[in-house]
């Protein structure tokens, strides 16, 4: 206490540079009109707080100093104040630490809310691990240095949806309850701000969803209003590990886990520039936009090209409901991370400038042959307006636009295309069509030929009110026919950039020619410039390279409900035995451990990993009891009152670890 008076003391006398570059930066705790809450979540931000921040034991004095800036001059009873202030913070700074880096090894959709960085750290964990780089050595993959980026990509999305299923169920995670998460993380949100976010506390800006029922889509009409999935995003080795699962034959993941695998193999796999790929998350969903041709929008298994997007498919339509429906609360990018929700951006401006235009100029058709067709499949209810016109010679005859779309369903040919259009109107017989044009019904083929040569373009307000214009030749409804092709033909995201702060982060810089080895020095080297790069090696799992064991127990301890219930009615000496009966081996490989809820869920698990499945269990049924693993020499001890548990572990590693 002595030591924290003299050195607070002289800081606050001093009043040194560094505290006038941090006032500068607007990190001070001692403006009098800010409110408490507002204090703490200074404490908390982006790459700021990566600096500020530490975990227990291991909290720097002078990292809490920089970041308190009081107003000098100090008096005896500010000093105490302050001193009150500082332990107070080292205390609340710890607890959110601990949740912030626990959170890397369970990666929920929660957490990936409340710690944005947690996104683009799944992603440096999957490049760090080595099962992408053995794609790499599959046959199917033979000559693509030789392929553009266009077909690396494809050839790269045939092996993802021949290998990877999309799994999204209740059984695989386990489930929690809003009052559990809430209170977790009540000192970072607010309900009311969560409701605008997240589908299962209120969000329901998806209308597809809300009008579905979003708790019976997802099953959970069977439980109370306050039980929700917990969903963890699963990294590649625990998405490759679905094959070992009863009832799997595939890998298999969520739609963020899918995204994270994506970007990690477009880098590795394809080579494509990491610059070049960005990660979005909405409240429902997670795709990546990356820079190649003319856009590509990854979509769970899927990519969805430019063509694809405005084709009107099922495919399409699926891929579309995030960006038409959605807010996109979370971007992150190798140069950071812009969220919805705080003031302050990471990415740099160029880069997020860059992304804006690539995925406006993707959203926006140039209204080429078939736009109308396409507009049509995919809002079928406007099919009532509008019809097809055949020439056949000199006898000209039109057709209605459901009957040419009935025609079209289980063929191979498209209205779309011209080839596919010529071939499904020769296909229908005669007495189907209509010697004079049909009243009230615009003709497509008349539209089509105004928007080539008018070259009308769907961005600039006087072209839409042209073509609106044309639409009211035919129909008295010329307003909401346009209103709906327009949305169709240029999609507006529901960014949030606006009053946003851009701030200097740390830029990662990878490339393709760099080694798997080569580059885990490189993000090693720089774990201190980045909260996602640091935050990378706690989800890669290696227990070397963490710096305290503490997040991985308290995540282990805290987010296994499928191992408590599995566990259930049973004690040690049964849960010994049954953990006996898994594989003995790890889904992660070397130094790296799972989490109990992965060994569980793959009846798979070294000794260290089976230890933990034991200790955290005999904690749950004797809270105040101590429990220690201690791992050597090939042997993995679990203490606790007055037993001993031993397992096997293949793993070359000595540890120590209390619960």
């Amino acid at each position: 206490m002595l030591l924290l008076v003299i050195l607070f003391y002289s800081n606050v006398t001093s009043h040194s540079s560094t505290t006038r570059d941090i006032r500068r930066r607007g990190k001070s705790f001692s403006e009098p009109h800010e409110p408490p809450g507002r204090r703490r979540e200074r404490v908390m931000h982006h790459e700021d707080a990566h600096r500020a921040l530490r975990l227990r034991k291991r909290l720097p004095l002078r990292a809490v100093t920089r970041v308190i800036t009081p107003p000098p001059p100090a008096s005896p009873r500010l000093v105490i104040r302050y001193i009150f202030v500082i332990l107070w913070c080292i205390m609340d700074t710890d607890k959110k630490t601990l949740e912030k880096y626990s959170s890397a090894f369970t990666l929920s959709d929660m957490e990936l809310f409340i710690f944005p960085e947690l996104l683009y750290a799944g992603l440096l964990a999957n490049i760090m691990s080595p099962n992408i780089w053995r794609w790499r050595d599959d046959p199917w993959f033979a000559g693509i240095d030789s392929m553009n980026e266009m077909q690396r990509i494809q050839r790269l999305k045939q092996y993802i949806i021949d290998h990877y299923v999309f799994n999204l169920d209740l059984e695989t995670w386990g489930l929690t309850a809003k009052e559990t998460e809430m209170a977790r993380f009540a000192d970072f949100i607010d309900l009311e701000t969560l409701k605008q976010s997240n589908a299962l506390f209120g969000y329901e800006g998806d209308k597809y969803y809300f009008d579905i029922g979003i708790r019976k889509h997802f099953g959970l009409d069977g439980f109370t209003d306050n039980i929700i999935p917990y969903w963890k995003t699963e990294t590649v080795e625990a998405m490759d590990a679905f094959e070992l699962k009863e009832g799997y034959t595939k890998r298999a993941g969520e739609c963020v886990s899918l995204a994270m695998l994506y970007a990690a193999a477009l880098f590795i796999v394809a080579k494509v520039p990491l610059n070049k790929i960005f990660l979005m998350g909405t409240p429902l969903h997670s795709q990546n936009f990356v820079l190649a041709g003319h856009g590509v929008l990854t979509n769970n298994r899927r990519i969805v090209t430019k063509n694809m997007w405005f084709n009107g498919t099922e495919i399409s339509a699926k891929a579309r409901r995030a960006l038409e429906h959605e807010k996109v609360t979370i971007l992150a990018h190798a140069t950071g991370v812009l969220h919805y929700f705080y003031d302050e951006a990471t990415i740099s401006r160029e880069a997020y400038e860059e992304f804006k235009r690539g995925l406006s100029s993707y959203l926006t058709s140039d209204l080429g042959f078939g736009i109308l067709a396409s507009f049509l499949r995919d809002r079928t209810h406007f099919q009532q307006y509008f019809q097809f016109r055949k020439k056949n010679g000199e006898r000209v005859c039109h057709l209605t636009c459901e009957k040419a779309f009935s025609n079209e369903h289980g063929t191979k040919n498209s209205l779309s295309e011209v080839s596919g259009r010529r071939a499904i109107l020769e296909d229908i017989e005669c007495d189907e069509y209509y010697c004079k044009q049909i009243p009230d019904r615009i003709v497509i083929e008349d539209v089509e030929d105004f928007i080539k040569r008018e070259k009308i373009k769907i961005d600039k307000p006087a072209d839409g009110e042209r073509l609106k214009a044309k639409f009211a030749e035919y129909v008295s409804n010329a307003d909401e026919v346009m209103t709906a092709f327009s949305e169709f033909a240029h999609c507006i995201p529901k960014l949030h950039d606006g009053g946003k702060k851009f701030v200097q982060g740390f830029t990662i810089e990878l490339t393709g020619d760099m080694s798997r080895g080569a580059i885990i020095d490189y993000l090693a080297a720089h774990r201190t410039d980045s909260a996602s790069v640091d935050l990378a090696f706690y989800a890669n799992r290696d227990v070397t390279r963490m710096r305290d064991m503490q997040p991985f127990l308290y995540a282990a301890q805290n987010r296994s409900p499928v191992l408590f219930e599995k566990t259930k009615g049973m004690d040690a000496e049964s849960v010994h035995a049954w953990l006996n009966t898994f594989r003995p081996e790890s889904i992660y490989d070397g130094t790296r451990l799972a989490q109990p809820d992965e060994c569980v869920n793959y009846t798979s698990a070294d000794g260290i990993e089976k230890a933990v499945c034991l200790g955290v269990v005999m904690h749950e049924r004797s809270p105040g009891a101590s429990i220690t693993i201690e791992v050597k020499d090939g042997k993995a001890q679990v203490s606790g009152s007055g037993r001993h548990y031993l397992f096997e572990t293949q793993k070359a590693v000595s540890l120590s670890m209390t619960i």
